[in-house]
């Protein structure tokens, strides 16, 4: 090996360490800024369908054109994000290091790598934009609804037996299958031609197929609570240790009894 290539190699070491000591800190970050934020007096702005409400940031509402939808838009925006980096991003380390041990020698391999993750985040902020979407126009219909307001628990039941028969489904699966293989995923896609556009569609791809395996548990946090930390926490293991763990398949069937049995016991305390 040529003398530049070995001093090359030490340098690829460096810059890969730094850049998973930086996603590290990405992580615990933004893990510290919800807690810190559920745990503030604005902390019920974590939670979906309350910024309406009178309160600190009323004024701010007010200040702008429109401020009522476009403040709370934005808080919620932020919101997201935060729960992404610290739920999602740690799921994809995986691909992030299959992908820096094959560019790492480039000398625009940071750049290409934030490209990775940058498809990643747009997967799942678009996919963020519709469940809110969705749960919005849900508050809406039920605020002037008599009937959806006295039964709303029947979304929160209709949620956990979704996520619960999903465990068993064949779409869930084939996404993880894609998650696993981080060395296939990234050679598949990978072809230097067009490297910025390469990079990015690898974040983009993983980002759709992360959703594909996850999004029924992601739904979860609109019935324990989008501010909830602790659930954050937990839903976060589980996404992490059925994706990038060996022993990841065998949480389908106590994952999936135990959700429809948490349906079941939401709607036996309501009917009866």
């Amino acid at each position: 090996m040529a003398p530049a290539a070995f001093a090359a190699a030490p340098r690829a070491d460096v810059r890969r360490t730094l850049l998973f000591a930086l996603l590290a800190l990405l992580v615990a970050a933004s893990w510290a800024a919800l807690w810190l934020w559920s745990a503030s007096p604005y902390g019920r702005y974590l939670e979906h369908g309350s910024w309406g409400q009178d309160g600190a940031l009323a004024a701010l509402c007010r200040a702008f054109p429109q401020g009522e939808i476009l403040v709370p838009v934005l808080l919620h925006a932020a919101a997201w994000v935060l729960m992404i980096a610290a739920m999602m991003l740690p799921t994809a380390f995986p691909l992030l290091a299959m992908f820096r041990r094959i560019t790492g020698a480039r000398p625009d391999a940071g750049r290409l790598a934030t490209l990775v993750l940058l498809g990643f985040f747009l997967a799942w902020f678009a996919f963020g934009v519709v469940a809110h979407a969705a749960d919005a126009a849900l508050r809406w219909t039920a605020a002037r609804d008599v009937w959806f307001m006295t039964h709303g628990w029947m979304i929160g039941a209709a949620v956990l037996a979704g996520a619960g028969i999903f465990q068993w489904s064949a779409l869930k699966y084939r996404c993880l299958d894609q998650c696993r293989t981080p060395f296939t995923f990234v050679g598949a896609r990978w072809h230097g031609r067009a490297p910025a556009r390469d990079a990015l569609r690898i974040g983009l791809d993983h980002g759709v197929f992360c959703v594909g395996c996850c999004w029924a548990l992601m739904l979860l946090m609109f019935v324990v609570g989008t501010g909830s930390v602790a659930w954050m926490l937990a839903l976060a293991a589980v996404m992490a240790a059925e994706k990038n763990l060996p022993w990841g398949r065998r949480l389908r069937t106590p994952l999936g009894i135990g959700l429809l049995a948490w349906a079941a016991a939401i709607a036996i305390a309501n009917i009866y």
